[in-house]
């Protein structure tokens, strides 16, 4: 479990997170929305590290994040699985290379069980015996679950997911919306995504977080998202015609 508690973050003079608090759930799918430039991202970035923040504390299991050492925080981010926006893959590298990129950075396995958790991984993400592939010979949705596999080869307790969907259709996104939830659940990961997805929200959304003007503005779930009276909420969900047409089913 990840718990956020009254954090801020300003750049300069102005503030992107404004005392922000939630909880990201293990073993669920945390979804982490709001339109461009309310501070869903910020907000990642803290999780992470990578931004500071001004203000409070961000607890991993109980561990407050930001008053750890930086030995500690290395051991932490072993612990963390990354899914990219756009898959993030070294061109120069095969699938095995890019999958088991993080396990010869980070672990002491030798060859043979660096190559079998590799193929364990791929197989988990039905990319099977295409080890040898380039990632420019592979599809966008391919590419996605290449990442997948190489966010899940250290066996994360927590992954972070950045718009996993950009650039995909509709169906391989489904596909993809439908593998992170069944890691998830499989291996009781606290799963974070940031998405600007409808179909991931009402697909996956376990626990949702509405980032609006820099402050969790609503929670709930995939069931009450679509009849919240929350009007930021709603202008969100209901921006595209065919959400509004679903608005207006349930009406």
């Amino acid at each position: 479990m990840i718990e956020v508690k009254n954090v801020s973050k300003s750049f300069g003079d102005h503030k992107v997170l404004d005392n922000v608090s939630a909880v990201f759930e293990t073993g669920k799918v945390n979804l982490i929305i709001g339109a461009s430039g309310q501070g869903k991202s910020v907000l990642a970035k803290c999780l992470v590290g990578l931004h500071e923040v001004d203000e409070g504390e961000i607890l991993y299991d109980g561990q407050d994040f930001c008053q750890m050492s930086s030995e500690v925080r290395r051991k932490i981010r072993t612990e963390i699985g990354m899914l990219f926006q756009g898959a993030a893959l070294f061109d120069s590298m095969t699938v095995e290379q890019n999958v088991s990129f993080p396990l010869s950075m980070f672990s002491n396995m030798s060859k043979a069980e660096m190559l079998d958790r590799t193929n364990f991984c791929l197989e988990r993400v039905n990319l099977a015996g295409r080890n040898k592939l380039f990632p420019s010979e592979c599809s966008g949705g391919m590419q996605k679950r290449i990442a997948i596999a190489r966010a899940i080869a250290m066996n994360p307790k927590y992954l972070f997911c950045d718009e996993p969907n950009s650039g995909l259709d509709p169906q391989t996104s489904i596909l993809i919306d439908a593998l992170i939830k069944e890691i998830t659940y499989e291996y009781n990961i606290t799963t974070i995504v940031i998405t600007h997805d409808m179909n991931s929200v009402i697909e996956i959304g376990d626990n949702i977080n509405f980032i609006y003007k820099g402050q969790n503005w609503w929670h709930g779930n995939h069931k009450t998202i679509v009849s919240t009276d929350n009007k930021e909420v709603g202008d969100f969900v209901y921006a595209s015609d065919f959400m509004k047409q679903i608005r207006t089913k349930l009406a």
